[in-house]
This record gives C-alpha cells, sequence and structure tokens, in this order.
C-alpha cells in the first residue's frame, strides 16, 4: 500500500505519566534533582512512572473506519488524544495526512457562554474554515443538529442529548479528512446514533 494512501501512522507510541503522592513531591522534582546535580549528588526522583500506553504501532489508511477496543484505563482516550495532538507522546511518533476533527468528551471544543449558533462558527473557524464556508454549510449542520430554537441559546443550558447532537453535526458536516469519536455518542438516542452511523457510511 502506498504511502500517500496513509491516514494516519503511529509508530512505536508509548505515553509515560509522573505519579505523585503529594504535592510536596512535585515541588521536590521541580527544584531538588538540578540542586543534587550541580553539587555532584545522585539525582533522585520523586515520582513513580504510570505508562497509559507502551509502544503501540498501527497505520490506517484513508477511507477505513477503525475501531479501538479495550477496557476502562487501557489508553484508548490517551490514544486518542495523541492522535489528535491535544497530548504529547512520551517516545514515537505520529503522522496524519489532512484536516482532524475529534469528539473525545462531551462539550469539549465548546464555550459553554456562547449560543450554539456561535459556537459552529467557533468550531469552524478552528478547523480552518472561512465564515462564507461555514455559512454554506449552516443549514446542514443546524439540520443534522435538530434542536429547534436552542441554537440560539447558551450551550450551557443544553442536555447532554442536546450537547452532543450539535458536537456531532459540526464535525461531521464540516467535512474533516479524519473524524475522531471517543465515547461522547454514547449519550445520544438510540435514532440519533443510527444517523451518526448512517452518515459516517455514507
Amino acid at each position: 500500500m502506498s504511502s500517500d494512501n496513509i491516514a494516519i501512522s503511529v509508530s512505536n507510541i508509548s505515553k509515560c505519566y509522573n505519579i505523585y503522592q503529594n504535592p510536596r513531591d512535585r515541588l521536590k522534582q521541580f527544584f531538588l534533582p538540578k540542586v543534587q546535580s550541580m553539587v555532584g549528588k545522585p539525582v533522585q526522583r520523586y515520582y513513580n512512572e504510570f505508562w497509559a500506553l507502551n509502544n503501540i504501532n498501527f497505520t490506517i489508511n484513508k477511507g477505513e473506519s477503525a475501531g479501538i477496543i479495550g477496557r476502562n484505563g487501557s489508553g484508548k482516550s490517551t490514544l486518542l488524544q495523541l492522535i489528535t495532538g491535544t497530548l504529547t507522546p512520551t517516545t514515537g511518533t505520529i503522522q496524519t495526512k489532512g484536516r482532524i476533527a475529534a469528539l473525545l468528551e462531551l462539550g469539549s471544543g465548546f464555550n459553554p457562554e456562547f449560543t450554539g449558533r456561535e459556537n459552529i462558527y467557533l468550531n469552524g473557524a478552528v478547523l480552518g474554515l472561512s465564515r462564507a464556508e461555514i455559512d454554506a454549510k449552516f443549514d446542514a449542520i443546524a439540520g443534522f443538529a435538530d434542536i429547534g430554537t436552542h441554537l440560539d441559546q447558551p450551550v450551557k443550558t443544553y442536555s447532554s442529548g442536546m450537547m452532543v447532537r450539535l458536537a456531532f453535526a459540526v464535525q461531521v458536516q464540516l467535512e474533516p479528512d479524519i473524524l475522531i469519536v471517543d465515547e461522547a455518542l454514547a449519550v445520544g438516542d438510540a435514532l440519533f446514533q443510527k444517523r451518526c452511523s448512517n452518515k459516517l457510511r455514507n
């Protein structure tokens, strides 16, 4: 398969978190190793390592759909955040081709004080679309979200179901090259989940 056909390439990705027993240890880690190094003493570590991911490798080609399955806490969400660039890997590289849109957690990417309408334009701008391009897609977004007059109310007044309807409508109608969805769609009703599935397949 030609590399031109690869949308996502994950190579030897690992992610380590430093776990501190208390806030004091965080301060110690910030200052003491530098002092220990300066005076020639062995450098101590004041945290424990937690490896959320270790040596992950895969590729996803353009036009493919892929699912990541695992138990709670197995690193699925961490991996998605690494792909979208909201987290930095400890080791390894991730290459993506094209514009990425993500629906990682409920309300992410929305300003709760803005109306649904304003958030549509905010998200479009983040994805690099001009106002004219968003204008052209606005009716399709509003129609797919199907939240009626709530579109002109602040997002902070939305139910979880309304929020995910608008979030998915924005991301999918703005036609990203890569769409990454975590478990946020689980809060939607069965009919909306079916509409989402049909939209992705088409």
